[in-house]
């Protein structure tokens, strides 16, 4: 395991780039948000969605968070209605968290039938 803290204001790319290459390698990171912790991991690779169920040890987990780069990339893992995504638009960055469908194959790669 390695800690690494990051600037503030001026976060320092080497210890983001090796946050991704992690992330890209099936790995897990916890990362702070404006109220507690974030485990995050690759949503589309399972073993390291699996490690998420362990470290919460909660196997039967079904609802999850997740970070997208930006809202152009919320429709590959959310169903994002006309009006949740003006609101988005409107409200982001900023701290709030967004409850929406989950889409099909975010579903399809949790092992999971119909909606979250």
């Amino acid at each position: 395991m390695e800690f690494y803290e990051l600037h503030p204001v001026n976060p320092q790319l080497r210890f983001i780039n090796k946050a991704v290459d992690v992330l890209k390698n099936g790995g897990v990171i916890i990362y702070p948000t404006d109220t507690v912790y974030g485990i995050g991991c690759d949503i589309f690779d399972k073993q390291a969605l699996e490690r998420v169920k362990t470290i919460k040890n909660d196997p039967d987990i079904k609802l999850l968070s997740f970070i997208c780069s930006g809202l152009k990339d919320i429709s590959k893992y959310a169903k994002v209605s006309d009006y949740a995504y003006k609101a988005m638009k409107k409200l982001l960055p900023g701290p709030y968290t967004f409850i929406l469908p989950a889409a099909r194959d975010v579903l399809k790669n949790y092992g999971l039938k119909g909606k979250l």
